[in-house]
């Protein structure tokens, strides 16, 4: 029986990631400033206009948004409709409390170095890769079919096509699961264009979850990471996740496996801390998952957020 995997990844300069970027950069202002900063800012752009909104709490002063949002989106108008945290949500975190009730899932493979899954980490490094010519706007797609490349979509911005086609062959051959004679290739699919970013599409905070965490394969269970400080287990506990499946895949000699953590708005511990290695459950042990423990284990109260925006959370040198 054939088995086919797609994934796709799409650039920085992509509408959406430069709202993940813009929302991660002013949690990082306010985090450097004050790391116990409360911090879930959400950002929508397009066409000329960009528009911050969201809930901070924070000892920080003089955070210009505006300066922040024009260096990654560029000459923009810039809207700003920020207010404080509720205090009903605040009481329930200071006392150490998950900052919202949520479902995070980990991941990791044996598929690649990095330790994801083979379809999601080609399409990343193919779009790396064009995006070192063309720093624009774009997205690649792979498909495999029985751990074979057998489709590629590849579409970027000011990239003619001859060029862009001659790139992604000259990638092709350096990859030992592509033979080119086999190959469907969609280049520029919908012609070549110079129109992109925000003045092609309208970009919105959190809207690529698939590319931010482990591809379509993988289940998606809390929410957006991008905007939110650590509280927020929707980000720190799925970064925990991500370690705990990194250590059992690791610790066990593993193929696969699956972490599953779910909490509830204002109580410290999981209502479910469950481990899946190779098709087999059992309850994971050994590790402090509250959300104050899961802070200081993996140090996340520093300005580390904005890199995390750019190619998924998962998989870097840097990896939380």
């Amino acid at each position: 029986m054939s088995s086919f995997r797609t994934a796709e990844s799409v650039s920085p300069k992509h509408p959406d990631k430069i709202c993940d970027q813009i929302s991660d950069a002013i949690l990082d202002a306010h985090v450097s400033q004050d790391p116990d900063a409360r911090v879930a800012v959400d950002v929508a752009g397009g066409h000329g206009v960009v528009f911050v909104t969201g809930e901070v709490t924070s000892k920080a002063t003089d955070i210009d948004v505006v300066t922040i949002v024009k260096r990654l989106a560029g000459d923009v108008k810039v809207i700003e409709h920020i207010a404080a945290q509720s205090h009903e949500i605040a009481s329930g975190i200071d006392t150490g409390g998950a900052g919202d009730q949520g479902i995070m899932v980990g991941y990791a493979c044996d598929e690649t170095p990095e330790l994801l899954p083979l379809e999601f980490v080609l399409a990343r490094r193919l779009n790396q890769y064009i995006y070192k010519k063309w720093p624009f706007d774009g997205k690649t797609q792979i498909t495999l079919k029985n751990n074979e490349i057998v489709s590629v979509v590849a579409s970027f911005q000011y990239a003619p096509k001859d060029e862009l086609t001659a790139r992604v062959k000259r990638w092709l051959r350096t990859q030992k699961y592509a033979s080119l004679g086999m190959l469907d290739l969609h280049i520029n699919p919908a012609g070549d264009w110079n129109i992109g970013g925000f003045d092609a599409d309208a970009g919105l905070t959190g809207r690529k979850l698939a590319v931010d965490n482990y591809g379509p394969r993988v289940p998606i269970g809390g929410g957006a990471f991008s905007g939110k400080d650590p509280s927020k287990v929707d980000r720190s506990a799925a970064y925990m996740a991500r370690r705990i499946a990194v250590d059992y895949l690791q610790a066990k000699d593993a193929h696969e496996v699956f972490v599953y953590l779910a909490y509830a708005i204002g109580y410290n511990q999981p209502l479910e801390a469950s481990v899946v290695v190779d098709g087999k459950q059992s309850e994971i042990k050994g590790y402090d998952l509250s959300p104050n423990g899961i802070i200081k284990f993996l140090d996340l109260k520093r300005p580390i957020y904005e890199q995390t925006a750019r190619y998924g959370h998962f998989g870097h040198d840097w990896e939380l």
